[in-house]
């Protein structure tokens, strides 16, 4: 695809890709994001997190990867990756014309696990990974082949990340890893994890880090799903007990895995700017006004156009993301604007669910298109803390955007080992 596109202006790209849609997706009942959707058609599906048995689940996860490879052998998979990786080597621009023309078709969902591995993984790899990780994961996670979550928080350490305690010791050329992590997408279906220990309790807490790929089928790891008040099992619990890592598969220097795991932090909350599809968005919501007869109501009108705004933005901060991607930037602390007007997205379609359907929003009369909202309340408040608090995410705007002193630290400069846990 690459030689194919190299002088390709957009107009011709964005008819190449209606006419490989049309060929191998059918399309929406609706077209165009004002248009009204055909209520009761397919899916009323508005949940954040999803609330499936495994067996669906998996089913799920199965569709969404298999279209990525769908796109990825069409030359649509990563468009604006480079050639090397199995991309295109374009332009984010084409990348977003791409996007425009699929949301008018009807395609599988896609799941958190699935924008973990191909929006956080695969470019973290594609930035720090030597070689031969590139070699080993970049294509086979681009092409959905292969699926990694992230193994990051602890019980001990959620917002305060760098205070983890999972334990990673050399021995020979391998690292023995003992501890636990909570809050893992996607784990029970992920063939691999991005993990971060410690591997130096005698320095500063941020300086003992270091990053590894860990094969999920490892002796040694349990995974446990948790269930949420929203009633799925996205997250899990993973248990590590002696369990053997090469040195190979060590992402980065010993000690710097601080800086790594910053890197995919980044990429997690530029993908926030982009993920208006997670949840019920404007779409649905009109569709939902229309079909109540409240299009003329003036709050009801204020509350949709916040929405559509806020979606809006999303997609020009996306692009902008992708630019920088592209240019081989690492993702700076603007993410963490993208991530809290991202959160406040969700609660903009919650509020706008709410004014429209009052009482219906808690109960089931079995009505489509009304209670699934209740679904996409209960899981919006989630991003608030996933990703990073929005606490944190000010401290970081506060502290790395506008210059303001830091919030004071008892634990600056002091060995981990020392620090109360």
């Amino acid at each position: 695809m690459g030689a194919e596109t190299a002088d390709e202006d957009l107009e011709a790209f964005r008819g190449r890709v209606r006419a490989w849609l049309a060929d191998h997706a059918g399309p929406r009942v609706a077209t165009g994001e004002c248009q009204q959707e055909a209520w009761g058609h397919g899916s009323d599906d508005v949940s954040v997190f999803h609330n499936l048995s495994f067996e669906d689940e998996k089913a799920l996860i199965d569709r969404a990867a298999a279209w990525q490879r769908q796109k990825f052998n069409a030359g649509f998979g990563a468009i604006a990756w480079a050639p090397e990786d199995g991309g295109a080597g374009l332009g984010s621009e084409f990348a977003e014309v791409f996007a425009q023309e699929e949301s008018l078709f009807e395609i599988p969902s896609s799941h958190e696990l699935m924008l973990v591995t191909l929006h956080l993984i695969a470019p973290t790899i594609g930035l720090v990974g030597t070689p031969g990780q590139r070699d080993r994961f970049v294509r086979r996670f681009l092409r959905a082949e292969e699926l990694c979550c992230q193994l990051f928080s602890e019980p001990g350490a959620g917002s305060d990340l760098a205070a983890l305690a999972t334990r990673a010791v050399p021995d020979g050329d391998s690292w023995v890893v003992n501890g636990q992590k909570v809050w893992s997408s996607g784990a029970q279906f992920a063939g691999w994890g991005m993990l971060i220990a410690r591997t130096d309790p005698d320095v500063a807490k941020h300086a003992g880090l270091t990053t590894f790929m860990v094969a999920l089928d490892s002796p040694g790891v349990t995974v446990r799903p948790l269930r949420q008040m929203s009633g799925g099992t996205s997250f899990n619990e993973v248990f590590l007990d002696d369990v053997r890592v090469p040195d190979s598969m060590r992402l980065g220097e010993v000690g710097g895995g601080w800086k790594t795991t910053l890197t995919t932090l980044g990429f997690e909350r530029e993908v926030s700017s982009a993920s208006s599809r997670v949840g019920g968005g404007f779409r649905q919501l009109v569709a939902l006004a229309r079909r109540l007869g409240r299009t003329n109501d003036p709050l009801v009108r204020q509350k949709l156009a916040d929405v559509f705004i806020n979606e809006r933005l999303a997609r020009v901060a996306a692009a902008r993301d992708e630019q920088s991607r592209q240019a081989g930037r690492a993702p700076g602390p603007e993410g963490s604007l993208r991530k809290l007007r991202w959160v406040a997205g969700l609660e903009l379609a919650s509020q706008a669910a709410g004014l429209l359907l009052g009482p219906r929003l808690t109960a089931d009369t079995g009505e489509w298109g009304t209670f699934c909202w209740s679904a996409h309340v209960l899981g919006a408040a989630g991003y608030r803390i996933a990703g990073g608090s929005d606490e944190i995410q000010r401290n970081i705007i506060a502290e790395r955007i506008l210059g303001l002193p830091g919030e004071p630290r008892t634990d600056r400069g002091r060995p981990w080992r020392d620090i109360p846990h």
